[in-house]
């Protein structure tokens, strides 16, 4: 009466013994996968950290270079004189991008464009003054 024909009938297991038997089978799975991930992630992606952050930084880099043009116009404009223009030189770019940001070798041409670009995004042609235009024509 105690036995079950549908599982294991005639070995004497009851319900709740095959109900064990399947949380321990799940159990020893999920250990398993567990560990598997633990290993694979640990130890198989380590040697790659370095390329990972490289590549990350250079994703980084444009969006660096436009805030570090950002970060140089407004210093330019807190530093110029009331009815003077604010003078921004692609050096002050590189110069927050490698202090601020960490990015020691930028190219000119990269600098320049980021600082065009937010030059004229900022409305700076009122007040502002720049080199990163003769950079663009290979001026200078």
């Amino acid at each position: 009466m105690g036995e079950n024909p549908g599982h294991g009938a005639g070995t004497g297991l009851t319900r709740a013994a095959v109900a064990v038997d399947g949380v321990f089978v799940i159990v020893a799975v999920g250990l398993v996968l567990m560990a598997a991930g633990a290993i694979w992630k640990g130890k198989v992606r380590k040697p790659y950290l370095r390329v990972r952050a490289q590549d990350v930084k250079y994703r980084r880099l444009p969006r660096d270079l436009r805030r570090s043009a950002d970060m140089a116009i407004a210093a330019a404009r807190h530093a110029a004189a009331a009815d003077e223009p604010a003078i921004i030189r692609v050096d002050d770019v590189l110069t927050v991008a490698a202090e601020h940001f960490g990015h020691g070798a930028v190219s000119r041409e990269a600098a320049a464009g980021a600082l065009r670009e937010r030059y004229e995004r900022n409305s700076c042609h009122a007040d502002c003054v720049t080199d990163a235009f003769d950079e663009c024509w290979g001026v200078g």
